[in-house]
């Protein structure tokens, strides 16, 4: 199989997550980037002092050696970017999460969508999380087929990034897209199915709210509660808490049905856990079955190389492993496609909507947010 060469776009906090996860892969290599934020930058030759920091993504491009891309800009870059891709140089991409911010542009992304010629994989890599994965792979035996999924996160305010873009919803699609479309993504995923109605209630509560930038206070929710119907009639819950850092278990997935449940719990970045506590909680599965009733805790402790290397419980890694064995030939289609990353966003998107006016998602306005039916577009 070929060598894996990345360009990237894009080396801020998550783009230099992703550097220090691609140093750990066999045969792949960064060999072009571009960032335009001199701190960053600093950050990121450091890591891959032997690639190419080129002056604007075209340069990138002009790099012969990348045979694949990485964006991971700010959100409401990556549209567009991937657009000057397919206009200069259309190669494998693994673009970061959401993979859109404003439903305005489902006709651009309709029309990327029909005309790129190399593979796009959406980074929704909470699917490659150990627990998560363990979940996923279990969950239709240990409950007899799944009725209820309920996913809990309670966890850290939003960081700080490279001029604020974080803190405001033109930039980032929205709490429930810009944090929230990899747990739409594993409803959706775990679901087997789309959904046809979102239901939703969130606002900014506590994060943020003494905050000026240039002039403006942020507007970036903080807290939400999200009900999304399927169309095989499972039913699923979000629940989102970004004031609650305290917490042993940043998420938690339950699944349920008629045998039993099964659930996974994820402990956040190791870094913030408080050292006067001694050693970081380690990742679970629990399976309850109804009969016999009784609990199994099963641990699914992550290599410690990989926690060190991100903040994503070891799913940075095993997403570009995966990524990888695509560009060297080893798979043929990506395992996130676009469609999966769009009906990630959309479903963000509905929720922003039925939050902000009182009213369910369904029918043709959820539609008009999700990717065409096969023929349709």
């Amino acid at each position: 199989m070929k060598p894996v060469r990345y360009g990237i776009i894009g080396c801020g906090m998550m783009g230099q997550e992703h550097l220090r996860n691609i140093a750990l892969l066999p045969d792949a290599e960064v060999v072009a980037v571009f960032e335009p934020d001199a701190g960053m930058r600093a950050r990121a030759a450091a890591l891959v002092p032997g690639a190419q920091f080129a002056g604007s993504l075209a340069g990138v491009l002009a790099v012969p050696d990348v045979n694949c891309l990485l964006i991971a800009s700010p959100n409401h870059l990556h549209l567009g970017q991937l657009e000057e891709i397919a206009a200069i140089r259309p190669l494998p991409v693994l673009v970061e999460k959401p993979l859109f911010t404003d439903e305005g542009d489902v006709s651009r992304l309709a029309a990327l969508r029909s005309a790129y010629p190399a593979p796009v994989w959406v980074a929704m890599e909470y699917r490659y999380m150990p627990p998560v994965a363990h979940l996923i792979r279990e969950a239709a035996a240990a409950t007899g087929g799944i009725r209820m999924l309920t996913i809990r996160e309670h966890r850290f305010p939003f960081l700080e990034k490279v001029g604020d873009w974080n803190r405001f919803n033109r930039n980032t699609g929205g709490t429930l897209v810009e944090k929230c479309c990899h747990f739409f993504d594993l409803m959706r995923l775990i679901a087997g199915a789309d959904p046809v109605r979102v239901m939703a209630s969130g606002g900014q509560s506590v994060n943020h709210l003494d905050e000026v930038h240039d002039g403006r206070t942020p507007d970036i929710w903080d807290n939400a509660y999200v009900i999304v119907d399927f169309a095989n009639g499972l039913r699923a819950m979000l629940e989102l808490c970004m004031f609650a850092e305290g917490a042993r278990y940043q998420e938690e997935i339950s699944a349920i049905g008629p045998k039993g449940k099964i659930e996974c719990l994820v402990p956040g970045p190791g870094r913030f856990w408080p050292a006067h506590l001694g050693p970081a909680p380690v990742a679970q599965v629990v399976v309850s079955p109804r009969q016999p009733a009784g609990p199994r805790v099963l641990d699914v402790p992550v290599d410690p190389l990989l926690l060190e290397a991100g903040d994503h419980n070891g799913s940075t890694f095993y997403q570009h492993r995966h990524f990888a064995d695509l560009v060297a030939g080893g798979r043929a289609a990506p395992q996130v496609s676009l469609d999966d990353g769009w009906w990630a966003v959309a479903i963000g998107k509905a929720a922003q909507i039925s939050a902000s006016t009182g009213q369910a998602v369904a029918g043709a306005a959820l539609r008009a947010l999700a990717p065409p039916s096969p023929g349709t577009g």
